[in-house]
């Protein structure tokens, strides 16, 4: 038996003036989602749990298999875990974007996608800036992909680390346009010193050569998402499957580095407009040969959500639906297997953010026939009868047949 777990991420969204009071997987042309669909069980489920930001680190570790009351312990750490980043109990792992600030303003949460090139010449500069004014600086930054890098901040005790960690910090995506000021996150000696290192980057950053180039310059580095290294228990161990994921976001590669799966490098996977889907879908028909789950992650309607732009987020699921579910679907023809789609979380086109609203979510198993859904999207699924349980039940339940 395969399972495949497709996550087209923030997908779902809420109705649209613009394309007549529907959403973008309502309008989104998907001849291979709708024949699961319509072979499948439709319902909807929600992946982050009460008190959780809805942010793609909680509801991927739920739809991986893990509940995020029992595991989660910030963005910061699973995407350290991606980069092979060594750690200790006294080290906190922040999530660093490199942004524009503009007049005390967030004014652009991902420097106008700085390429990875121009960013880690910034990040590296700002290890030799901090580290030559001051020599016992405890912290170091790690150059990631276009916007997204780390920050890790070596505590005394394990005591401050704790401290560190349950800080609120917020997610610069959903300060957009908002001031600086109003959205740091405390007032202990601790906080300080690392919204400190936020606005010395700024000293930095300001002149570089890199941002003299730049219309959106990269002019200062937010820190958030904190926290100490996760333990999570082995997926094979947990399931008794193997797995694999693919992805071109660190976070969920390193949720699968935790869970001891396959993380497959996809060449051209770059989490944004431009990702190669096809590569994904191909490299995907590959995974289920040498494994039994795979979990596949597109960025794109994300991204598209976040930048509010309409037209992107539809492409998005065509490509999707084109070059990865179908050629995926195609190639387990004739085998007994399972499947799933859903969103992590939705990301309005007109919030641009993400929200804690359910999700629509397609079950599918050769073993048994559908119900009466006809179309993955927001009001499609209502069709269906899939029971609606606790979105980190998700694997257990394909495996069980539990829908």
């Amino acid at each position: 038996m395969k399972y495949v777990i497709f996550i087209p991420d923030g997908s779902s969204d809420l109705p649209l003036k613009e394309i007549d009071g529907k959403t973008p997987l309502k309008v989104a042309n998907t001849p291979n989602i709708d024949k699961l669909a319509k072979a499948g069980y439709g319902g909807l489920t929600n992946n982050v749990p009460d008190g959780y930001t809805p942010g793609s680190d909680v509801a991927n570790m739920s739809i991986f298999g893990y509940n995020p009351a029992d595991y989660y312990t910030g963005r910061g750490p699973l995407e350290a875990g991606s980069m092979g980043i060594d750690t200790t109990p006294c080290d906190v792992i922040f999530r660093c974007n490199t942004i524009m600030e503009k007049d005390g303003m967030m004014e652009d949460f991902n420097a106008g996608h700085i390429t990875s090139e121009e960013a880690e010449v910034l990040i590296n500069g700002l290890n030799d800036y901090f580290k030559e004014k001051y020599p016992d600086f405890k912290g170091k930054f790690y150059p990631g992909i276009s916007y997204r890098h780390l920050f890790v901040y070596s505590c005394d005790s394990v005591e401050d680390a704790e401290i560190l960690s349950n800080l609120k910090t917020m997610p610069p995506h959903d300060i957009a346009n908002e001031k600086l000021a109003d959205n740091l996150f405390g007032e202990c000696e601790l906080a300080q010193e690392i919204q400190s290192v936020m606005f010395e980057s700024q000293e930095f950053l300001k002149d570089h050569e890199v941002n003299q180039k730049r219309e959106i310059p990269a002019n200062m580095v937010w820190l958030w998402g904190q926290g100490v290294t996760p333990k999570l228990p082995d997926f094979k161990e947990t399931y008794g499957l193997d797995a694999s994921v693919i992805t071109g976001v660190d976070l969920l590669k390193g949720i699968g580095v935790f869970a001891g799966m396959e993380v497959i490098d996809v060449p051209g996977a770059t989490g944004f407009f431009d990702t190669d889907y096809k590569a994904k879908g191909e490299y995907g028909i590959e995974a289920l040969k040498r494994n039994d789950v795979l979990f596949i992650h597109i960025e794109a309607p994300d991204e598209a959500g976040h930048a509010q732009l309409l037209d992107e987020k539809v492409k998005a699921i065509e490509r999707i639906d084109e070059f990865i579910v179908g050629p995926i679907l195609d190639s387990l023809k004739g085998q007994d297997f399972k499947a799933a789609i859903l969103p992590d979380h939705p990301t309005p086109i007109d919030i641009g953010t993400h929200t804690r609203d359910d999700v629509p979510i397609i079950w599918y198993s050769s073993l048994r026939e559908g119900d009466e859904c006809e179309s993955f999207d927001e009001e499609g699924v209502l069709k269906g009868s899939a029971e609606k349980k606790e979105g980190y039940k998700l694997m257990q339940r394909l495996i069980d047949d539990d829908f």
